[in-house]
């Protein structure tokens, strides 16, 4: 039994903007922009509005580690900052209807790409890199892109919502969306057991898609719930884990539009490969911060 009263759904729901914890100030339940804002363009053809989350760093790793292997792919990025409703400006929602981050316009051929698997798909096909040719390879690197698109919705906005941001601990969802999260590990786990990447032996998008999401689960870098779920216990995962993590330009990637935590590791915006020496947050921020 429990002492929490019964939650009776209303005949018709209207929004309450108190409600929704940590989040409640940027949610709403309509689309469309609130306010009139250009977006910034720098001098290169690719121009990413992004932050980084998990599904902000899919592709900042990507378009690192195409820059690493030596595609002409420079970008400029530029932070989106959804806690102030940077992605609810005029000039954000033309290029990405769902006020989601991360939006990319490819100036050199008037594309606007939105939703960060599509994005990857994106760069994949126009640099013919990180994505095999052959039918069989191919499809089973988007077997698991595509997994990870269906699948991190239930970890994010589930399992660490539930678990880390909730306004209250309930036991009944965060004992459902933790016990889908330990079935997502298994099926990576198992997965991993006899192949170094997703896909296969060649890393792929599928990886830098996964690796910010259940990488950063193992490693205890998200929603500080690796003792509770065990993630040591995923073997497999987590050897994946650290050699991805150990990449130079994942480790690049992970920097770009960051806005919190270590000063040191925060590179706000991107235009350039320099940067990450010379404009990290440390070496630019104002005086009064």
């Amino acid at each position: 039994m429990t002492d929490i009263p019964a939650y009776t759904p209303p005949k018709i729901w209207t929004w309450d903007a108190e409600n929704g914890g940590q989040f409640a100030s940027i949610n709403r339940p309509i689309a469309g922009a609130t306010h009139d804002k250009a977006l910034q363009r720098g001098e290169h053809p690719l121009q990413l509005y992004s932050l980084a989350t998990p599904n902000g760093v899919k592709v900042t790793v990507m378009l690192e580690e195409l820059l690493a292997a030596g595609h002409d792919a420079e970008y400029d990025a530029w932070l989106i900052n959804v806690q102030e409703g940077d992605q609810f400006g005029s000039g954000f929602v033309d290029i990405n209807p769902n006020s989601k981050i991360p939006a990319l316009m490819d100036h050199s051929a008037g594309n606007r790409v939105f939703e960060s698997g599509a994005i990857l798909l994106y760069l994949a096909e126009k640099f013919r890199a990180f994505l095999p040719t052959d039918a069989k390879s191919r499809t089973e690197a988007l077997n698991w892109l595509f997994w990870l698109q269906g699948s991190a919705p239930y970890l994010g906005g589930g399992f660490g919502h539930f678990y880390a941001y909730a306004p209250e601990k309930f036991e009944y969802p965060i004992n459902r969306f933790t016990m889908e999260a330990k079935r997502q590990l298994d099926v990576l786990d198992r997965n991993l057991a006899d192949r170094e990447f997703l896909a296969g032996e060649d890393y792929t998008i599928a990886d830098m898609a996964t690796a910010p999401w259940y990488g950063a689960l193992v490693k205890g870098l998200v929603y500080e719930a690796a003792e509770f779920l065990d993630v040591a216990s995923y073997e497999h995962v987590n050897r994946w884990a650290d050699a991805i993590y150990a990449r130079p330009a994942f480790q690049r990637g992970k920097m770009v539009n960051r806005a919190w935590g270590d000063d040191s590791k925060q590179l706000r915006e991107r235009h350039a490969a320099s940067d990450f020496d010379t404009q990290t947050w440390d070496k630019i921020k104002p005086a009064e911060e």
